[in-house]
Formats: C-alpha cells, structure tokens, sequence
C-alpha cells in the first residue's frame, strides 16, 4: 500500500494535473535595471523603524558619547569604527529590500512552457497553484511577495522581503553588523556611565543630566535588544547555511534530495567564490563560480 506522499507524487507525473490550460500567459518581463521592492505596508513600517532606530543610535553616540569626550583619539577612533559599521548595516539592510530574493517567474505553466521543457516519462514538476508557476526544487510560495521563491528561508518583515537564494547574504550581513553596532554602542555606554559617575553630569554631556540619562537609557535598551535579536538570527542564518537547510525545510521536516556540500562550500555558494573580502561588503554581488555547480541535483 502506497503512502499518501507517494499517491501525491503519481498524481503529479500525470500530464493532466498541472491544468496548464488554466494559466494566462506570463506577463511581461521587466527590465533588469527595475528595482525589486515589495508593496507591503507592515513590512515598509518595519524597514522605516529599522532605519530611525539606527540614526537613533547614531545620534546618541555622536553627540553624548562622543563630542563631549575630552579624549580625542577616542573619539576619533570610535566615531569611525561605529559609523563605518552602521554604514554597513543600512546598505546591508538596502540590498536585502531591493534585491530579487530568487523569484520564480511568475505564470510560466504554460502549456508552451510545459513544453519547452521536454520532460521524461515519469519525471515530476510541480506547479504552484497561487502564482500559477512551476516550482523548482527547494521553493516555497511566499504569501507577502505572492511570488515563489528560490531556496525561501523565511519572509522577514524588517527587510520587508524574503530571505532567499539571491539575497541571503545581505540579510547575514545585516544581521552582523547591527550585532556588532549594537554591542559597541553598550561598551560606549558602559564607559560613559562610569566617567559621569565619577565626574560632574553637567561636565560629560551637552544636554542636561535628565535628558542624558534618558538618552542612555534609551539607547541601551535598544542596543540589548537588538544585540539578542540579531545574534540569534545571525547564528541561525549562519547554521542554516552550513547545513544547506532552509528555515522553512528545517520547519517542515522535508526529506533532503539535493546534493550534500561541505559546509565550507555552502558558504561560498552564498557570499561567493573563492574566499574575499568581499564577502563582508554589501557593496559586492556574490559570484558563486565553481560553488554553483553544487547547488542542485539534477
């Protein structure tokens, strides 16, 4: 007696259940140079709060932790380091919202696509009912874009987009860097607390002493908070690629059919190959080179 997954894939090897008379034609192809940005209203609220929170920080930073420091080199050596890494964040934070996460185009199970593909006796395809478009193997309907999505991990409303195939790496370094921002400015905090202690609070702040303590409080619940947030998604991004297993696979316990890589090589087929620099630039678009020919099993 056949299991319930093994009538579901009978059922899909017959001709007739992928209804291709059922889809319109695609639409057209935009061009390449079109931005890639989702229309949905939470997920642009999230992306607006990311950002303010961000010249938040930057803000206390600059003007309570740093100017009124009487160290310049201090000053000078953490003002670098803190906007260069917050820097990094927002344009990690860019490309992950305006970069195509791995879209299936989107209506192309068509009768003349279904076709072109010249499929074998038996071989299986599957047809995603909402989008009304063939699937490859490893993607997943995503309800906010209402497109499928290549290698879908998860849809993050903080990016307002999918985390996928073509923007994972992005969204990792988004996740760092914001980690790392937000632990330099606890340290900042930290120190500054312990000098306005010991000296005079009119002495170590441009704004009176309520307004400052305000101000730390602020930026120190904030940095805590995102520092936790971050640090976990970082590490789970990091283990979902080492282990070449999707958010959602690892949810739906899925039976794993694409080929096994060394996790070495599942990170290069993410930020690139070979191992660069450029792999912490957000600025870089990852060139997966002899990595992508692991990606799949054909």
């Amino acid at each position: 007696m056949k299991s319930p997954a093994h009538r579901t894939r009978d059922i899909e090897r017959q001709a007739g259940y992928l209804k291709p008379e059922h889809c319109a034609p695609p639409p057209p192809r935009s061009s390449s140079g079109t931005m890639w940005f989702i229309r949905d209203g939470c997920g642009i609220a999230c992306g607006i709060i990311t950002w303010f929170l961000v010249f938040y920080a930057e803000f206390v930073v600059v003007f309570v932790l740093l100017l009124p420091a009487k160290n310049i080199a201090y000053s000078l050596f953490n003002g670098v380091i803190f906007n260069g890494l917050a820097f990094l964040a927002l344009a990690s934070h860019a490309r992950a919202m305006c970069t195509d996460p791995g879209a299936v185009p989107k209506g192309n199970a068509t009768k003349e696509f279904i076709e072109s593909l010249q499929l074998k006796p038996g071989q299986v395809v599957y047809k995603c009912p909402k989008c009304c478009s063939i699937k490859p193997d490893r993607a997943h309907h995503c309800s906010v874009c209402k497109r499928c999505i290549k290698k879908m991990d998860h849809h993050c409303p903080w990016v307002n987009n999918c985390v996928g195939e073509n923007n994972q790496k992005y969204f990792v370094l988004f996740t760092m860097y914001i980690a790392l921002i937000s632990f330099h400015a606890l340290v900042m905090a930290a120190f500054h607390f312990v000098f306005c202690f010991e000296e005079d609070w009119t002495k170590c702040s441009n704004f009176s002493p309520p307004a400052t303590v305000i101000l730390l409080i602020l930026l120190c619940f904030e940095g805590l908070l995102f520092l936790i947030f971050t640090a976990v998604m970082f590490g789970t991004q990091v283990h979902s690629i080492c282990t070449d297993e999707t958010g959602i696979e690892q949810l739906k316990k899925e039976e794993r059919r694409w080929a096994k890589r060394s996790k070495w090589m599942n990170m290069k087929v993410v930020f690139g190959h070979p191992f660069s620099i450029a792999w912490l630039s957000p600025f870089a678009t990852p060139d997966h080179g002899k990595a992508d020919v692991y990606q799949y099993i054909v």
